[in-house]
């Protein structure tokens, strides 16, 4: 007699039965929950212009999500490392926080401001392109309801079935509505708004160091983006104090994430909150 089917082959092919339908979401979250034990869950559509679209969302402990409306998704996800994939247009697959974050990210004022009051302690996200402009990012969080980190093994276990997800996820969303416009230059955005609502004149090279600073980047990190020596850096992000009048990253932070928000409400698809299903 042959072997059997494992949970994570059988949940595959209810999801792939789930295609299309309204029951989808549920199949996915139920193979994310055997092959990696997620405390939480939110499946997000980034555009190259406007705030991310929530598909999906779960979490045994509803403080995840209790900033998302009113802070990530108006403009703090532009700080966000997962955004960066998508603005980078990484290859398809599942990425783990840790492993894309800048070096600085922890001792940043978005990561104490808007991240550590998630909870969240670990992620991976799996990267799909359903569609020219989309990226969707399903992440899976651990957050302090376990306060255990993804092991080595479920990251490896991510990564080998991410061509799988990407896959399904592409041919579930592939409605998605396109983006309209181009990929969206976020340091130049920063600039006119600065410009509009403070009378803050920032040059181009400025603006890149501020989105940098605010991202969670440290000086030796913003001069290998940028090509430039550590010690123009720093002579970059005094001007940059100077001709906004502050002198630490927290007022830097509190000027700069106003100057994100979109004017836009978020869009949301089909977001609703439930508890994970062991």
């Amino acid at each position: 007699m042959p072997p059997l089917p494992n949970l994570a082959e059988v949940r595959i092919a209810t999801v792939i039965r789930a295609l299309h339908q309204p029951e989808f979401e549920a199949a996915l979250a139920l193979l994310f929950q055997t092959l990696a034990a997620p405390d939480n869950l939110i499946c997000l559509a980034y555009r190259d212009a406007g705030p991310p679209q929530v598909l999906h969302r779960e979490t045994r402990d509803p403080t995840v999500f209790t900033q998302l409306e009113s802070t990530y998704l108006p403009g703090a996800y532009r700080l966000d490392p997962f955004f960066e994939l998508h603005l980078n247009r990484v290859a398809a697959g599942a990425y783990r926080l840790t492993d894309i974050a800048p070096d600085a990210f922890h001792r940043s004022r978005y990561f104490s401001e808007y991240y550590e009051q998630t909870t969240l302690v670990d992620e991976i996200t799996f990267v799909a392109y359903p569609a020219p402009g989309v990226t969707l990012n399903l992440c899976l969080g651990r957050d302090i309801s376990s306060g255990r980190l993804f092991s080595i093994r479920e990251v490896e276990t991510c990564q080998r079935l991410a061509p799988v997800i990407a896959a399904l996820s592409e041919a579930h969303w592939a409605g998605l509505s396109r983006a309209s416009g181009p990929a969206e230059d976020t340091a130049a955005l920063l600039a006119l708004a600065a410009r509009r609502q403070h009378g803050i004149q920032l040059s181009a090279r400025q603006a890149e160091v501020a989105l940098l600073i605010l991202r969670g980047h440290s000086t030796v990190s913003i001069g290998l983006r940028l090509g430039l020596s550590p010690q123009t850096v720093k002579v970059f992000r005094k001007q940059l104090y100077s001709r906004c009048a502050i002198s630490s990253q927290a007022e830097l932070f509190a000027l700069m994430l106003p100057l994100l928000r979109d004017h836009a409400p978020p869009a949301s698809g089909q977001a609703f909150q439930s508890g994970l299903v062991d």
